[in-house]
Formats: C-alpha cells, structure tokens, sequence
C-alpha cells in the first residue's frame, strides 16, 4: 500500500497548479491557487476565485489592518494558513450604513456607531460568521490567506485574468 503525505499550503509556501486544456483557453476556467492570488495581491483586496449565480468566493491577503466592512446578509471567512483577527461592531442602525436590499460586502469611510462585540483570532481553518447588522474589519500582524463566501458586490474584485494562467 502507498504511504501519502498531507501537503499544506501557505501564502508564502505553496506550489502552484494548472489545468491541461485541449482546445481552448486556459483563461475560461476558473482555476486559481487561492495562495497564489493572496501573495500576489494587495492587503484587504477581496479578490473573486469562484462564482456562482451572486454567489462568490472571495481570497483576501491580510496584513496590517483593513478598513471596516458591512453587508446586508451574513457572509463566512475563513483562514486557510497563518492566524488572523476579526473585530466586530454591532451597528446601532444597520439601514443607515447600508441598504438593507443591498448584496455584497460594502467598504466604509468611517466605523458608524455601534458597540463592540469583541474579536475572533482565526487560525489555519478556523471559519467565522460576518453577520448582518454588524461592521467588521481584519488584522493580521502577518502575512495570511482570507477566504470569504459572500454576493457579489462593490467591493469584490474581478481580476481572474492577471491570475490565470496562460
């Protein structure tokens, strides 16, 4: 019997794959190393590795701090390698910051008010609710890969062509 060995990936450790495509382009699939997009982007870009219908999923490099977030339905993120913080606020008037018929994640200038909820200290595949009526933000004193499940929206980047390979 074959011995197999468990391979993790990281942002900063991982090999990137590829799809054999016979008569076509590479860039119609969506197949994407969500480490690779992380350590190629910018902190706190949510950029779109898969959709379906609105729904999307978003990778995210996290490091330093983001700004605050909010969304009108409840959105998951998950860590997949290093550790990273979610610090959450309930908001005193959700339909004020955002409209309540709104998708997606929404990017804000300022925290509104609200009180605080506390933080959540993700680590490799910890999963956590962003829920509705609250704003978020991420910190991570270093390097980490974000997934997010969420609508797509204003602040989900379409970038699947600087990615692909080709």
């Amino acid at each position: 019997m074959s011995e197999y060995s468990t391979q993790f990936g990281a942002i900063d450790a991982y090999e990137r794959g590829g799809v054999s495509v016979i008569a076509d382009s590479p860039k119609n699939y969506l197949f994407s190393n969500m480490f690779d997009v992380a350590a190629r982007s910018q902190p706190y870009v949510r950029v779109a590795v898969a959709k379906n219908f609105e729904y999307v999923i978003e990778v995210a490099r996290a490091e330093g701090t983001s700004g605050w977030f909010t969304c009108a339905h409840d959105e998951f993120v998950t860590c997949l390698d290093y550790s990273c913080e979610v610090h959450l606020v309930k908001l005193d008037d959700p339909d004020s910051v955002v409209d309540p018929e709104s998708e997606g994640a929404h990017a804000l200038a300022e925290l509104p008010p609200g009180r605080k909820m506390g933080r959540i200290v993700l680590r490799r595949g910890h999963m956590a609710l962003l829920p509705v009526g609250a704003a978020y933000r991420f910190e991570a004193a270093s390097p980490a890969t974000l997934m997010i499940q969420t609508i797509d929206g204003p602040v989900t980047a379409h970038k699947w062509a600087e990615f692909c390979q080709s």
